[in-house]
């Protein structure tokens, strides 16, 4: 299991920010589990935070600003790719002004200042988030895309509207790649822009120093590039910056043609609703908390449920399976388990034309809901952590599913056979690789995560 990460030592740095212009001392400070990202404007009274999520976005004009009651912060950008390429998941940044320093217009000092403060597991665990289903977008002319995947990575291609300067790049996101191919890419603009920007109060810390500009065919700049792709790099770096404001690690392909602070924005914000969404569906697969009843000095306690035994070779029929789960109809997806041997366990659940929700998925054309198949395997991985002595009794919570893939339907009249591997234990939770089969035919496959509680 992956474990929450913070910063060892408090780290500082000063220097100017890129729009504002002002001067900023900025301090890196080591955070608690679970308190993500924050900004704090020591230079206000009371020395306000600012949680750097999508929700606090206010402004993406050429760079991404978080906004809450009378606080801002401009162009947080650099900062939270670093730390999402460093995977730190708690952090605080003091600021006595808007923007952090803008340094050289890469993220190179800051990856310089993480690797001096270095780095710390906390005891927390951390489940990134893998993106369940594919979508694609437009904004003006950026076309974003993300897929299902098993790391982060990130492939662009950036040009301008004139198609100059076509550039494309891909990588996966690592601390190891982070740091080599993407964090000293820095920004850059079109000469033509510049007009616009400083007529709209932007750039005034902005200098050949911090900043390449294109004019025409020609590259101005103080050094060589740093990069045959410097600049699609750098766009790589912004989309990273701003996903992370999505508050949780990743696990996606993301597809950016042409993008912008408003595309990535939008992005994240997507995202987060797609998480929002199956935390709901979760909470749908969980049984609710029962009420302890009232009684009576004169009535007797309730009986203790009945806990069947779980042990190697072992077979349950339909009362012991519901002797072990809490699950009743129409919601119990398992009708006997017929093998449990060493971390595998196989159960069977005959699925038949009177099964309510056939009623309306579909009819005239019956299918048995992808999303109870993956119910099915989350309560048989259930039984199989259930038979440690320990856990004798507890309930397993469904937390989260990865790699769901649904292969083939399922009809009335098939009989279906869930085997799973149990492949990770920590404490009360576990991870299980699941795969439902209809006459030796995968129809559907998932790793699934869950929790035991006292019942």
């Amino acid at each position: 299991m992956l474990q929450q990460q913070t910063i060892k030592k408090s780290v500082g740095y000063s220097g100017v920010g890129l729009h504002s212009g002002n001067r900023v001392n900025m301090t890196l400070l080591p955070a608690q589990p679970d308190t993500g990202v924050r900004f704090r404007r020591v230079d206000l009274d009371g020395k306000p935070e600012i949680e750097a999520r999508i929700d606090n976005v206010s402004d993406t004009t050429r760079s991404t600003t978080l906004s809450k009651g009378n606080i801002k912060v401009h162009t947080i950008e650099h900062l939270m790719a670093t730390f999402a390429g460093f995977n730190i998941d708690n952090v605080v940044i003091e600021l006595d002004a808007n923007e952090p320093p803008i340094g050289d217009g890469s993220a190179q000092i800051y990856s310089q200042l993480v690797e001096q403060a270095g780095i710390v597991p906390q005891n927390v665990a951390v489940q990134p988030y893998v993106i369940q289903t594919p979508f694609e977008f437009q904004v003006s002319d950026a076309l974003m895309s993300v897929f299902p995947s098993d790391k982060l990575k990130i492939t662009c291609t950036s040009a301008d509207k004139q198609g100059r300067f076509t550039q494309f790049f891909s990588t996966e996101i690592t601390p190891e790649t982070y740091k080599t191919e993407i964090a000293h890419a820095r920004t850059f603009c079109f000469y033509e822009e510049i007009e616009y920007l400083i007529k709209n109060g932007l750039i005034k810390g902005g200098s050949l120093e911090n900043a390449i500009v294109i004019r025409d065919d020609a590259v101005l700049t103080t050094e060589p590039l740093r990069y045959a792709e410097e600049f699609v790099r750098h766009k790589m770096l912004d989309i990273l910056g701003d996903i992370a404001l999505v508050g949780m690690r990743l696990q996606a392909h993301i597809i950016a043609v042409r993008p912008s602070h408003t595309a990535n924005c939008e992005l994240a914000r997507r995202i987060v609703s797609q998480i929002t969404k199956a935390q709901v569906a979760m909470q749908t697969f969980t049984p609710p908390p029962q009420p302890e009843p009232k009684r009576s000095e004169t009535q007797p306690p309730p009986q203790q449920p009945t806990v069947t035994k779980i042990e190697d070779g072992a077979t349950l029929d339909n009362i012991q399976v519901m002797n072990t789960l809490p699950h009743r109809y129409p919601f119990l997806m398992i009708d006997k388990v017929v093998q449990i041997k060493g971390n595998t366990i196989r159960a069977i659940k005959n699925v038949t034309i009177n099964e309510p929700y056939f009623q309306g998925h579909f009819p005239n054309h019956p299918i048995m809901p992808g999303v109870l198949q993956l119910e099915a395997i989350a309560q048989v991985s259930g039984i199989l952590m259930l038979r440690q002595a320990e856990f004798a009794g507890k309930i397993a919570y469904f937390m989260s599913a990865e790699n769901v893939k649904w292969r083939k339907p399922v009809r009335p009249g098939d009989t279906i056979v869930i085997d799973i591997e149990l492949v990770k234990v920590r404490g009360k939770i576990g991870k299980a690789k699941g795969v439902c089969s209809v006459d030796g035919e995968v129809v559907s496959e998932a790793d699934v995560t869950f929790m035991l509680i006292d019942r």
